[in-house]
């Protein structure tokens, strides 16, 4: 069979087509456009027949592209709801302790600290050394003895360190006058001095001396027993004149038997009279003290002894202490030193020259608290004495 011609075959296919096409093109009219677009490429030789198709497709995509969009804030709300995010935990952090902060600041341990004052400063170091002292042993005691040394040379040399370090002395043994001057460093006059009390007063020049002017009155007094001898402190208001210069007295004590020497003789006892003037220069004034009747000034002094040493124990009624002097006060003067450590030089001594008398029993009541308190007799040298006449 023979085809028709190409124009007459294509023109029988569109009309075929409109017919079927027809119905659903009346029910849609946007698609008239499109059948001219059809049409049109038609006439080009190309037929798209899935166009409509497509183009819906693209509708329907673009009506669709700015839902996505929309979707996140859907599901964030709906997460949000069903699982909250762990921020507000983060948040929740310097809410638990907002107020305790500053107390855990790195800074407050770099802040400047306050400055420490001298005495802070000291105790901190005395504490260190008591720390450091605490810590270590004592120190090890090395003997040195010498060959033929004897145990008791030893121990009596210990006794005599342990006397050295805390100044202890007394009138015997290893802390006797013999050793006063080692026992301290401020007892070194007693072994070096040049005029060193008492001594046996011989050969004075005879001359007449001024008489000590006694500027006594009844006063109050105390009565200690120190450990050395008995001390009578009396109040003040008593006074010597002696060369125009005037001593304040400030206490007066008991040696048995006397330090001082006349020629040779010892008395069973005497009492110095320690005065003392305005520049602290010392002068004392020695009553030599023999047995015989008693004394009211020393029974009186007797009657006021302490129970214990080192308490003072008042008076009740008021002491005249001219009593205790002799009728004839003439004296020997000359310069030496205390009797006791630190043996001080540069006192000026007068000793009177008659003694009063004490009974037996008024001795003996010293003897029992002090049977020997004296310190031996010193060097004259070449110092000058003065004998009153």
């Amino acid at each position: 069979m023979t085809l028709p011609p190409f124009p007459l075959f294509a023109t029988c296919l569109v009309l075929g087509l409109g017919l079927a096409l027809g119905p659903a093109m009346a029910s849609d009219p946007p698609a008239k456009a499109e059948s001219k677009t059809d049409s049109k490429t038609e006439g080009k030789g190309e037929i798209k027949i899935d166009l409509k198709p497509d183009l819906s497709k693209a509708k329907v995509e673009r009506r669709t592209e700015p839902e996505p969009e929309a979707e996140p804030k859907g599901k964030a709300k709906a997460e949000a709801k069903a699982d909250p995010k762990p921020e507000p935990k983060a948040e929740r952090k310097p809410e638990q302790k907002p107020e305790q902060r500053p107390e855990h600041k790195p800074e407050s341990s770099a802040e400047p600290k306050q400055p420490v004052s001298m005495g802070e400063l000291r105790d901190m170091i005395e504490s260190k050394i008591s720390e450091v002292r605490a810590t270590r042993g004592p120190a090890p005691v090395v003997r040195v003895q010498a060959k033929g040394g004897t145990r008791q040379a030893g121990k009596a040399q210990d006794k005599h360190a342990k006397a050295a370090g805390h100044g202890h002395w007394s009138y015997q043994g290893d802390t006797g006058p013999q050793h006063w001057h080692e026992l301290n460093p401020e007892f070194k006059q007693c072994g070096l001095g040049e005029r060193q009390s008492p001594i046996d007063i011989r050969e004075g020049i005879p001359v007449e001396l001024d008489p000590i002017q006694f500027d006594y009155k009844l006063s109050a007094f105390r009565v200690i027993d120190n450990g050395h001898t008995v001390q009578v402190n009396v109040e003040p208001g008593n006074r010597i004149v002696v060369n125009g210069r005037r001593y304040e007295l400030v206490q007066f004590h008991f040696h048995r038997p006397s330090e001082e020497r006349l020629n040779g003789r010892q008395f069973e006892m005497v009492a110095h009279l320690v005065h003392k003037d305005l520049e602290g220069k010392l002068a004392v004034v020695a009553v030599l003290i023999e047995e015989g009747k008693g004394h009211p000034i020393v029974q009186q002094v007797w009657n006021n002894l302490p129970l214990e040493k080192r308490v003072e124990q008042a008076g009740l009624q008021g002491l005249d202490l001219l009593q205790l002097l002799p009728e004839d006060r003439r004296y020997v003067t000359y310069m030496g030193s205390l009797t006791t450590p630190p043996c001080t030089e540069g006192v000026l001594w007068m000793v009177l020259k008659k003694p009063v008398s004490v009974s037996a029993q008024q001795i003996a009541i010293f003897s029992r608290l002090y049977p020997m308190n004296a310190r031996p007799v010193q060097p004259q040298r070449d110092r000058l004495i003065k004998d009153g006449q």
